[in-house]
């Protein structure tokens, strides 16, 4: 049976590959030319670099188990504990010179995440989460208190998601919007209070797989709007073209009141 947790020195490591990924970006950040991917979103070569060290630096720490990323394989590995990674979830702001961006690595076991670290370099702060254990910001602990003492009454949308506006003009969005421009950031603004929801229109596992936990670890309620959700996945189950749309929020009473809007970004 795998061993759910990661010993104190699997979990150093891990901070120590991405500080040096972290360092990578943001010392390209501003430097860098992209190319186009097939399926018309950006890709730099800060990110190629940075999938190949997390993929290599995973199974090295954590040795026996698969990764699925981004940049990489897409397919669901064969090992009972593998893991996802985003080697850089803002890619289209980095490389228009817009300081927001995240390393997004989470580790499934039995089809849901139980560690997850997300890296913000430009603002040097890291969160990590372990199922059952709690959240952390820079090694000081949130809580749901240190969430719920938060005013703000924005919402974060994708921009894919904008499209509600359009299919609800007669009702106000009940939110003050902002685009974040990065998935992982806009689910994770919600844990950290400064959103009160987050709806995402097309999410990849990679794009919400550390945010996932960090939001069940603060008690944010998630909805799924999809039939599937992502959870369970077979073995060589290629994911490379599954979405996962989904409304987070800060409380059951935003969730409610946003859901109306979430329902409105599957329609037609």
């Amino acid at each position: 049976m795998v061993n759910q947790s990661l010993s104190a020195d699997q979990l150093r490591a891990i901070s120590t590959l991405l500080d040096r990924v972290a360092t990578r970006q943001r010392s390209d950040f501003g430097h860098i030319v992209s190319d186009v991917k097939p399926d018309g979103t950006l890709i730099t070569a800060c990110d190629r670099w940075s999938d190949t060290t997390l993929v290599e630096g995973l199974q090295a720490i954590t040795q026996g188990e698969g990764v699925l990323s981004e940049e990489g394989s897409q397919v669901v590995p064969d090992s009972e504990a593998y893991w996802v990674v985003d080697p850089l979830d803002g890619t289209t702001n980095f490389a228009a010179g817009i300081p927001y961006w995240a390393i997004s690595v989470a580790r499934f076991v039995d089809g849901l995440p139980v560690q997850a670290f997300l890296d913000v370099p430009a603002l040097r702060q890291r969160i990590v989460a372990i199922r059952g254990e709690g959240v952390w910001r820079n090694g000081k602990a949130l809580s749901v208190a240190t969430r719920s003492i938060a005013t703000s009454s924005c919402v974060s949308l994708c921009s894919r998601s904008i499209r509600v506006l359009q299919r609800r003009p007669d009702r106000p969005f009940p939110g003050k919007i902002r685009l974040l421009g990065v998935a992982s950031l806009n689910l994770l603004s919600v844990a950290m209070g400064q959103t009160v929801a987050a709806l995402e229109a097309t999410p990849k596992i990679w794009d919400l797989a550390a945010a996932w936990l960090v939001l069940e670890q603060l008690q944010c309620p998630i909805q799924w709007l999809a039939t599937q959700d992502p959870s369970g996945f077979s073995s060589g189950e290629d994911l490379s073209e599954c979405g996962f749309p989904m409304l987070a929020a800060a409380s059951q009473e935003h969730l409610e009141r946003l859901i109306p809007w979430g329902e409105a970004l599957l329609q037609g």
